[in-house]
C-alpha cells in the first residue's frame, strides 16, 4: 500500500505557507545575492554613480562645460555585450539618465519620445486643436552630446564557485563635430559558490 506516503505528501503540500515583507534597498540586495548572482538594481546604481563622478572629473570634459551652460544629452545606445541575454540594459540607462538629472548639470533630451512627440506636433497642426494652442514645430531644443558605450562579461567557473567581472564604458561625442568628448569606464565583480546541493 503506498497509501500512506501519498497522505503524507498531501498534508507536506498543505502545511507550506508563504509570507512577503517589504524591504529596503540595502536589505533587497543582500538577499538577491542569496538567490542569484544575476545583475541586480543595486548593481545599476552603484556602477552609475561611479560613471558619472569619472565624467564630472574628467578634465577634459571640465573644459568643454566651461564652453556651454549646460550640455543637452541624450543616450544614443548602450549595448549589452555580455552572455546575459536579459542583462537589464533599460534599468542601466533610466539610472543612468536619473543621475544625470539629479546632479543638475546636464539638460536631457527624451530621445526615446520622439515619434510621439512628433506624432502629437502633426496631430496639432493638421486643423485639430485651438490655433491659439498649437505648439510649433521646429522648437525642439537640438541635443549638443550624444552617449554611447557597452557593457562587457567575462565569467570564470571552477569546482563550483564563480567569478563575474564586468566592464561597463561609457563615451560622449559632440553631435556637430563628431569629436569624442569624454570616455570613462568602471569595473564590478560578482563573486558565486554552489554548493552541491544547490544553492
Amino acid at each position: 500500500m503506498k497509501v500512506f506516503p501519498f497522505i503524507a505528501l498531501v498534508l507536506l503540500v498543505s502545511c507550506s505557507s508563504f509570507k512577503a515583507e517589504r524591504v529596503d534597498s540595502e536589505e533587497s540586495d543582500k538577499r538577491a545575492m542569496e538567490i542569484s548572482d544575476k545583475w541586480n538594481q543595486t548593481d545599476s546604481e552603484r556602477v552609475v554613480k561611479k560613471l558619472v563622478l569619472g565624467i564630472n572629473k574628467n578634465i577634459s570634459f571640465a573644459k568643454y562645460k566651461s564652453q556651454k551652460r549646460k550640455p543637452k544629452i541624450f543616450i544614443g545606445e548602450i549595448q549589452n555585450l555580455t552572455s546575459e541575454a536579459y542583462f537589464p540594459i533599460r534599468d542601466l540607462n533610466d539610472e543612468l539618465l536619473t543621475e544625470f538629472h539629479n546632479s543638475g548639470e546636464y539638460i536631457l533630451i527624451d530621445a526615446s519620445s520622439r515619434q510621439a512627440i512628433l506624432d502629437e506636433l502633426t496631430y496639432q497642426n493638421d486643423g485639430m486643436v485651438d490655433e491659439r494652442q498649437v505648439k510649433q514645430i521646429g522648437k525642439q531644443a537640438g541635443a549638443d552630446l550624444i552617449i554611447f558605450g557597452n557593457v562587457y562579461m567575462h565569467q570564470a567557473t571552477r569546482k563550483g564557485k564563480t567569478i563575474k567581472q564586468y566592464s561597463i564604458n561609457l563615451r560622449m561625442t559632440d553631435i556637430e563635430t563628431g569629436i569624442e568628448v569624454v570616455r570613462v569606464r568602471t569595473k564590478t565583480s560578482k563573486y558565486s559558490v554552489q554548493s552541491k546541493s544547490g544553492w
